[in-house]
């Protein structure tokens, strides 16, 4: 069901809009400030085209299959676009973006006789190819027919999208999705230094990674993509870490081409997590195993995560071996208890994850599949206030899950004294009260922590009555050290006991399936604290003949 009134994508658009040109006054042009002045001052229908046309992928579009309810006729609302020269009828159109408009019964009348009949669109292409213009208007491929516009403003307007969100991901969607209740959002109050961008060299830099990131769909030219990424430095911590991660991006491009000494030169420039043992691993492949080596013994003094430390862990006995070192010693870790179970399969077909939860529960020792959702729910929720605080760079648009730095670094680090305060409940007994509260305030809205479709009120109070406050500090304070890494590869299961009471976390294990990374550091962090966790290995019962 629609919102209740037929514009309801017009009036979000000039909300966007308002928002952009209430917030962002100083970093438009004269272009983008007469568009603003223009599109308030058209009628309806025109407006509603054009934000229908932004919407829908493009850029050029047929009049004929633009049919809208609230827009009576399409060509008297496109006329005050055209004389704007915000649509335009007689740019030049390529060859196939005409097959891009077009069905193929529609292309063999366009083109009668160039190919037999029966043959694919994309073999008509290619034999139209070498005999026709490379680009001419539209009414010159199609003389008669109806007309077709492409939209000339798309890439202001795309900038002013990106304004407002912050991202690219991110679309005019999400306001009809806030609209219907679909989704909801926290209230963060915004003041200037929530802008997500600056200055409009911000704005530029961004786009213009942005346009690099694309650049690799389109091939490989290394030195200059690095030098457009080089192009686009800025003191912004935002905007920086952006262009790390398109770095790293190229990296493994240069990977998948197997050009290992490309990947290391783009690596040795990256400061993106996981660059380095990448780096590492480049050495390595190029068979250079001192300076393999010597940048393992450095990262292993200086580890940016508990992942490099386990990926370290496996690469150096590996590099002294082809250097004909001898590996040293190292620590042995706590063991974690396993669990062999054989089951029968279950009919109709079903995850060994539910099938394991099935045999294990019993009344008094219920078993939940929660995988990553209670824990981190759990701290979400406790955590709120220090999650949705309003800091500079984190919150840029009132549609956001959760702050733009989560994965940052120092997420932590900037909120410290907040989440200290919030993870303080747990040593005066507060915090059963506090996310209880939180869970009904809450519910429903939005959070990159909180899995609400997998919340009930009977697994979070048996998770409050069988969760120690210390082994939950113990499981926040984990998640915070990694936001990024650690928000997964919590065990698939929990088992309460609510008469001692107590819990047990169990990762299940079908034929075949190994642990991953991730999965066995947090099972070694459990068992180095004392915390309950076991590994069940599930093997299928064979049917008797």
């Amino acid at each position: 069901m629609l919102a209740p009134h037929r514009y309801y994508y017009l009036h979000n658009f000039q909300r966007a809009l308002a928002w952009v040109a209430e917030r962002y006054a100083d970093l438009l042009d004269e272009r983008e400030r007469r568009f603003l002045a223009d599109f308030a001052a058209l009628p309806q229908a025109p407006q509603a085209l054009l934000v229908r046309m932004l919407m829908r992928r493009g850029p050029w579009f047929r009049a004929s299959r633009l049919v809208y309810d609230e827009i009576s006729s399409t060509q008297e609302a496109a006329a005050p676009l055209l004389a704007l020269g915000w649509l335009d009828a007689d740019a030049p159109m390529t060859l196939d973006e005409l097959f891009a408009l077009h069905t193929r019964p529609e292309l063999d009348r366009i083109f009668a006789g160039a190919v037999a009949k029966g043959a694919r669109k994309s073999d008509l292409l290619d034999a139209l190819r070498a005999t026709q213009p490379q680009a001419q208007p539209y009414a010159a491929w199609r003389p008669g027919g109806d007309p077709a516009w492409r939209v000339a403003v798309a890439d202001l307007c795309e900038r002013l999208r990106l304004m407002f969100f912050g991202n690219l991901h991110q679309d005019w969607s999400e306001f009809v999705l806030a609209d219907l209740g679909v989704f909801q959002y926290e209230a963060v109050p915004f003041d200037a230094s929530s802008r997500a961008f600056q200055t409009r060299d911000d704005v530029d830099r961004y786009l213009a990674l942005h346009a690099c990131r694309r650049a690799l769909d389109d091939g490989l030219d290394v030195d200059a993509l690095l030098q457009a990424v080089a192009d686009c430095a800025s003191d912004n911590p935002w905007l920086e870490k952006r262009r790390a991660k398109v770095l790293l991006r190229i990296g493994q491009a240069c990977e998948r081409a197997q050009d290992w000494q490309a990947a290391q030169r783009v690596y040795a420039l990256c400061a993106y997590p996981g660059a380095r043992h990448r780096r590492i691993r480049m050495y390595e492949r190029m068979a250079c195993f001192d300076e393999a080596l010597a940048l393992a013994l450095q990262a292993q003094a200086q580890p940016e995560s508990e992942e490099e430390t386990q990926r370290l862990a496996r690469m150096l006995p590996r590099l002294r071996r082809k250097l004909g070192q001898g590996a040293p010693s190292g620590g042995a870790a706590a063991p974690v208890i396993r669990l062999d179970l054989e089951l029968d399969r279950p009919q109709p077909p079903a995850p060994v994850e539910f099938a394991a939860r099935d045999h294990l529960h019993r009344d008094d020792a219920p078993v939940h599949y929660v995988e990553n959702a209670l824990i981190n729910s759990l701290f979400g929720l406790l955590c709120w206030p220090a999650v949705f605080a309003p800091l500079p760079g984190a919150f840029f648009h009132p549609f956001q899950r959760g702050p733009a730095d989560l994965d940052a670094p120092d997420f932590h680090a900037r909120r410290q004294a907040l989440f200290a305060d919030c993870l303080a409940q747990l040593d005066t007994g507060e915090y059963r009260a506090t996310i209880r509260q939180r869970y009904m305030e809450k519910r429903g809205v939005q959070s990159p922590f909180v899995f609400w479709g997998a919340l009930s009120d009977t697994l979070l109070e048996q998770a409050l009555d069988c969760l120690p406050a210390a082994h939950l500090k113990l499981f926040f304070e984990r998640l915070l050290r990694d936001v990024k890494a650690n928000r997964s590869g919590l065990p698939d299961l929990i088992r309460f006991w609510p008469d001692a009471p107590g819990y047990e976390l169990i990762e299940i294990k079908g034929p075949g399936d190994k642990l991953q990374d991730n999965q066995i550091r947090w099972l070694a962090y459990c068992a180095a604290h004392d915390m309950p966790v076991r590994v069940c290995h599930v093997r299928w019962r064979e049917a008797q003949a």
